[in-house]
């Protein structure tokens, strides 16, 4: 038998309110896994008055402001504790990330290096001194004489933080969003998506061991009534959401009234730039990942592939052939490069964004369906072929449009400046790569991109802990990860004085 069916079920009934599990009073529901369809677990199901006595406890806490005025090393003792339990349950984690989420325990175990990481990073940001010395200035004042005015500038918590968290990427997310939020001294209420709510209550189960005063963090689940619930009310001071541009903006649309803060990480349709100098056989590799690892499940996959007209066809030629050789299916199945899509919907979606189009004129290279021979065990899974389009039109509907599934678009271009207006022509700014045997031209170009992050030539640099991400455009507003995530969880205050007399 297979690792999903032989595997334990995590039954969960309960809501995280106000430091303690509280049954939901809508009782549970099944959580499948998108491997086979099946029953992995269940989960409770929240509802718009629990996320309402979540916001009480969360606002209650941080108005008595034991958290917010803690010492600041004893918060970094605790994100260090959380990361020691998330460390000794890697195993469990990563599991569940491939049952849940459905992806192979390569993508998995990235993605919780990369939230480990930045645990750790903001950890020690909550130790840091958050008071800044400014220079001193002399200023002419009223009576004619001359003053030496300091400054200093100190980060306060911004206070209630409402985490919204992506079905791609539950526990990432979770860590991303809880980390910053307590290192700086705020109180939570985190919402996981509906399809994915395993991995964040198994959060919540590590998050109850760190003894924090109760409603410091709460967590509810549910969907669009439960998120409008908590978006809308008058006593949140900041909504970190990722997910979709639609949902982006209606978040933006709830919270306008009380002019609440919107640290949203949207969608993308990031463009990989191959110039006429780039070594095909050596790019190919990152070429493919960056579209199908996840399934195309990645806000930041360079879906739209810039290659100069000179070495297109090299490109499509290599590409066609390695796709014949890769393997799409179970994840626990070892070979297996992509697994399934998140639900039978996300298929129907990338079915419909071929069939548009090969209606306006993109030629099919290869994929365009579900995938056929697979074990019949997986018949109930969502799976679709990794997918290549040559011939796209960056104004293409899916040239312009995002499809969160594994479908690539290869667009040609004949100079470095057509290449960049075309990477730029897009109502997204998220990601971005390119490939060149020159680094001085890649590095040129990469500057008059529009986007928040950009790689040369397989770069990694993103992954450092202290590189931000986040988007232009409608890619969303603020940034994540590092000292620039955290200090999206504060507010900076600016206190003034007079030196000597």
């Amino acid at each position: 038998m297979d690792a999903v069916t032989t595997g334990t079920r995590m039954e969960y009934d309960s809501l995280f309110i106000d430091g303690a599990f509280v049954a939901a009073t809508h009782g549970t529901e099944e959580a499948i896994t998108p491997i086979d369809g099946s029953a992995i677990g269940s989960a409770p199901v929240g509802s718009p008055d629990e996320a309402r006595k979540a916001l009480d406890a969360a606002h209650a806490s941080f108005e008595a402001g034991v958290w917010a005025s803690e010492d600041s090393h004893v918060r970094s003792g605790k994100m260090r504790q959380l990361l020691d339990m998330v460390l000794a349950r890697k195993d469990e984690i990563v599991r569940l990330m491939m049952l849940e989420m459905g992806y192979t325990r390569m993508e998995g175990e990235g993605q919780l290096q990369l939230g480990t990481d930045q645990l750790e990073k903001f950890a020690d940001l909550a130790a840091a001194d958050p008071v800044t010395t400014l220079p001193l200035v002399s200023t002419p004042w009223h009576d004619g004489t001359i003053r030496l005015g300091g400054a200093i500038t100190t980060r306060d918590p911004i206070g209630l933080v409402v985490a919204i968290t992506p079905y791609n990427a539950g526990f990432l997310l979770g860590l991303m969003k809880l980390g910053p939020a307590l290192a700086a001294g705020n109180s939570v209420v985190i919402k996981p998506a509906p399809y994915t709510p395993l991995q964040t209550l198994l959060l919540m189960d590590m998050v109850a061991e760190l003894d924090l005063p109760p409603g410091t963090v709460n967590m509810v689940t549910g969907g669009a009534e439960v998120g409008e619930a908590l978006c809308s009310d008058p006593r949140v001071d900041m909504i970190s959401f990722t997910g979709s541009d639609k949902v982006g903006g209606m978040i933006m649309a709830q919270a306008a009234p009380h002019i609440t803060k919107c640290h949203l990480e949207l969608g993308g349709k990031s463009a990989l730039i191959l110039r006429r100098d780039a070594d095909i056989a050596r790019a190919l590799p990152g070429v493919l990942f960056s579209n199908f690892a996840q399934a195309g499940q990645g806000c930041a996959c360079t879906t739209r592939i810039l290659v100069d007209n000179a070495i297109r066809g090299d490109l499509v030629a290599a590409l066609g052939e390695a796709l014949k050789h890769w393997k799409v299916g179970d994840p626990f199945a070892e070979g297996t490069v992509t697994g399934p899509l998140i639900r039978n919907v996300a298929v129907e979606r990338a079915a419909s964004f071929v069939e548009r189009a090969q209606a306006e004129g993109a030629t099919l290279v290869a994929g365009g369906k579900r995938p056929e021979g697979l074990d019949e065990r997986l018949s109930g899974g969502f799976y679709f072929e990794p997918t290549v389009f040559d011939g796209v039109s960056n104004d293409s509907f899916l040239g312009q449009n995002e499809v969160f599934g594994p479908i690539m678009s290869i667009i040609g271009f004949d100079s470095d400046e057509e290449a960049v207006a075309i990477a730029n022509k897009s109502d997204f700014g998220l990601g971005g790569s390119i490939v060149s045997a020159d680094a001085g031209k890649a590095m040129e170009m990469a500057m008059k991109v529009r986007t928040g992050s950009i790689g040369i030539n397989g770069g990694s640099g993103k992954l450092h802990p202290d590189t931000p991400f986040g988007g232009y455009k409608r890619s969303g507003l603020g940034r994540e990860w590092g000292e620039h995530g955290y200090n999206e969880y504060t507010q900076i205050k600016a206190i003034t004085f007079p030196v000597g007399n």
